[in-house]
């Protein structure tokens, strides 16, 4: 019935006019005292705040920002990209034309990812000096800390002795299969 437009009683309607389906005990019940029925919006107006133009200029400026720059939902930090949306928007506010301003927003936004990568260098120098492992890297790209946390679980496939187990016996399964197959079936060319 989901092919038909209408609540249950104009459908249960159609299928007893048309003679598809015999009539219900609670048709006429329900016709006396119908079912409220709720207004619907006509359409869903989309959500749109000012910097997000220039937060889709930043994106096709800088594809490769949607996995180095993931959005951390639990983070209060906002986003590389609507950070550039707002200093846009900001320094149009202030009188700069929007080239001037992109240009501006653009050129602090790879200052800072020069900034961070430097300090990291410097990090990692450091450590080498004092002949100690490098710290992490406080600025990761999304891909490298998704496969920081799955390493752990790569790991585990060759130590864990419950899934070294759990392989044992799927390889002895496929070699009884193997043998079977070639034991039963070597007739039949």
């Amino acid at each position: 019935m989901s092919f038909m437009k209408g609540d249950l009683l104009t459908r249960t309607r159609k299928l007893v006019k048309g003679l598809a389906k015999a009539e219900p005990v609670w048709l006429k019940a329900m016709e006396k005292a119908p079912p409220v029925t709720f207004p619907r919006a006509n359409a869903i107006q989309k959500i749109t705040l000012p910097e997000d133009v220039y937060i889709k200029k930043f994106f096709q400026k800088h594809p490769d920002s949607k996995h180095e720059d993931a959005i951390k939902i639990s983070s209060f930090d906002p986003p590389p990209a609507r950070i550039f949306g707002l200093r846009v928007l900001e320094l149009k506010e202030q009188g700069v034309s929007e080239e001037e301003a992109m240009a501006v927003a653009d050129m602090e936004y790879r200052m800072e990812r020069k900034e961070k990568k430097k300090a990291y260098s410097r990090l990692k120098k450091i450590a080498h000096l004092q002949g100690k492992r490098p710290p992490p890297n406080p600025y990761p790209s999304a891909i490298k800390e998704i496969q920081a946390e799955e390493k752990k679980y790569v790991r585990d496939r060759f130590y864990n002795p419950k899934i070294i187990q759990l392989v044992r016996k799927l390889q002895e399964e496929k070699v009884a299969e193997a043998q079977e197959r070639f034991r039963g079936g070597g007739g039949s060319w």
